[in-house]
């Protein structure tokens, strides 16, 4: 699934910021891309934190084999001990098992997300163990498609913020939020465009 608003949004862009407009046709033809369900884009979240990449493929496979239908029920009926086995610490397993009680109690509104705030949907993830901020804003742009966040915490965002903007110096958190308000209601956009400037590859959640 790719955004409905994607190139209103690069369009909008372009015009307003010389150094966007230069990513924009850097990029043409590449977009943010959703892929997968909720459950799942959080439960690879989770697994995926404080570990290279290469290990987190690693552990998410042993997971798919452990666990063939990656549901909330079905996570929630598997013993610790198979969990640990996939190659989650304790505190991942935790943080898991919480992830799947939120999903199975309705505590997570997914059929409600439509009509909710980007900062409603970050306060419902949030509660879970395991969930920080920046985790759900990165959900927000990758999975919801939300066009209008800003990650000030995210350290490939100010780094090319720095480059393109303040010769190299890394702008505080105050500063970096004053510079994207020029960038509503497309900061999702505008920050993915500005990852592509250090990384090509677009990153898919």
């Amino acid at each position: 699934m790719t955004p409905s608003y994607w190139q209103q949004a690069s369009a909008d862009l372009a015009q307003l910021d010389p150094v966007l407009s230069a990513l924009v046709k850097r990029f043409a033809g590449k977009t943010l891309v959703s892929r997968g369900d909720p459950f799942v884009t959080l439960l690879r979240s989770i697994i995926g934190q404080q570990i290279s990449v290469k290990a987190a493929d690693s552990v998410w496979a042993r997971f798919l084999a452990a666990l063939p239908a990656v549901t909330p029920v079905a996570l929630l009926a598997m013993e610790a001990e198979t969990l640990r086995g996939c190659g989650l610490s304790v505190r991942k397993v935790e943080y898991v098992v919480d992830l799947a009680r939120h999903f199975v109690s309705g505590q997570i509104h997914t059929n409600r997300w439509s009509t909710m705030s980007d900062a409603e949907i970050t306060a419902e993830l949030t509660a879970v163990r395991g969930i920080g901020v920046w985790t759900a804003e990165m959900f927000l742009i990758f999975n919801q498609l939300r066009p209008d966040v800003f990650p000030l915490d995210d350290l490939g965002l100010q780094k090319a913020v720095a480059i393109h903007y303040y010769a190299g110096e890394r702008p505080g958190r105050r500063l970096l939020a004053e510079h994207g308000e020029r960038w509503r209601p497309w900061r999702s956009v505008a920050t993915w465009y500005l990852w592509r400037s250090l990384d090509p590859v677009p990153v898919e959640y």
